[in-house]
């Protein structure tokens, strides 16, 4: 998937879209990616001379690959749901993600409901662990119900 066929499925925009990439999935399984460049925002004042990604950016990059899979595995009967965060279990980081590396999301979904899923994520650079963890997210609808009744 391109970062067009992404866009139809997530709610991010820049500077908050973290997934420029799908590369492969299937109904349990997605991989995508991030090209983390020196021009994200974040590198301004995270840390001055040592331009490191912060671990939240990197977990949301993880989440929005998570998400994906979600997307993907209610097709067409997605109609206005997406994917909320409800928690993280066991989330670590390895090690730090710089500028020029490419962010390699590998995601399984370990369960899935009609309203909630979880899934395991394990994210790379280089093939070497950066950071992990497990997303718990419950299935909702994309607008409340005054916004939808105001369109």
């Amino acid at each position: 998937m391109d970062i067009l066929e992404i866009m139809k499925m997530l709610k991010q925009r820049y500077p908050f879209l973290m997934v420029d990439r799908i590369t492969e999935y299937d109904e349990t399984h997605i991989t995508g990616y991030k090209n983390v460049t020196i021009n994200e925002p974040f590198f301004n004042g995270h840390f001055p001379g040592d331009p490191t990604m912060p671990g939240v950016m990197i977990l949301e990059s993880m989440g929005q690959v998570a998400s994906v899979l979600l997307g993907l595995k209610l097709g067409n009967e997605q109609g206005g749901k997406i994917a909320f965060l409800a928690g993280i279990d066991k989330a670590r980081f390895r090690r730090p993600v710089r500028p020029g590396d490419k962010l390699v999301t590998k995601a399984e979904l370990l369960k899935a409901r009609s309203n909630s899923a979880k899934v395991k994520t394990v994210a790379y650079v280089d093939d070497e662990v950066v950071a992990e963890g497990e997303f718990m997210c419950i299935i909702g609808d994309t607008l409340t119900k005054k916004e939808e009744a105001e369109s």
